[in-house]
């Protein structure tokens, strides 16, 4: 329920207060990422202190001020690993918002150079998100219809036809942080438990994938563990 109270709560913050982390705060960050690190192959890592990642012409764009801190969302080059990044780092997203921390998913407006992450050969950073204590807790963005998002066997279907996990996870998902809040995705239940979810085009629809999968899966299995993703 935690986590669901997260979903319902967590809104993008570009602003943040001067106040650095508690040591508690960084050893729970810190043993989190480390456990999705072993169990993911990534290599996030938390940079703290490193306000110069966000003072940059780009940042300002953005409108990005007083960031500190950031994750670097590091991994394996390869097809997937935009996805994974998203749906791994958006649980650090929800988990810091448990902890009381505000966020924001950030692609291109940063100082890719100044960020204190360390990127081994072979590996590559998908983006990042800023972290820390927000002057504000944000707002709600604008959501799609529902549905425009969702299909039943390839098929358009009214909503009275979804199984509640699958209305519930559908609900979760439309509150996922996505790329200029373009919410390009479809998830198509099929054959009554399984869920083939995939992006449309646009930039970082992978990354935007991975987050808004998470999302419907702590919704869906609140209610059904029936189910499964392709």
């Amino acid at each position: 329920m935690e986590l669901l109270r997260a979903i319902e709560n967590r809104h993008s913050v570009r602003q943040y207060l001067d106040k650095p982390l508690e040591p508690k705060i960084i050893e729970a960050l810190t043993q989190r990422i480390d456990e999705i690190n072993a169990h993911s192959g990534l290599h996030i890592q938390l940079c703290i202190n490193n306000p110069q990642a966000f003072d940059s012409k780009m940042a300002h764009y953005g409108k990005f001020r007083g960031v500190q801190n950031h994750l670097a969302l590091i991994g394996p080059k390869g097809l997937q690993l935009q996805e994974m990044c998203g749906y791994y780092g958006e649980q650090l997203v929800l988990y810091a918002q448990c902890l009381g921390l505000n966020t924001c998913w950030v692609a291109l407006t940063y100082n890719k150079k100044q960020s204190s992450a360390l990127i081994d050969p072979g590996e590559e950073r998908a983006c990042v998100i800023a972290l820390g204590y927000g002057q504000t807790q944000g707002i709600p963005h604008t959501v799609k219809p529902l549905e425009k998002l969702y299909r039943v066997d390839g098929r358009k279907a009214p909503v009275h036809e979804l199984p509640e996990w699958f209305l519930n996870g559908m609900e979760a998902a439309l509150l996922a942080p996505t790329a200029m809040n373009q919410q390009r995705f479809i998830f198509d239940l099929k054959d009554g438990n399984r869920v083939d979810a995939y992006a449309l085009s646009g930039p970082y629809s992978a990354i935007d994938l991975g987050i808004v999968k998470y999302h419907f899966e702590i919704a869906a299995n609140a209610l059904s563990t029936d189910w499964s993703f392709e």
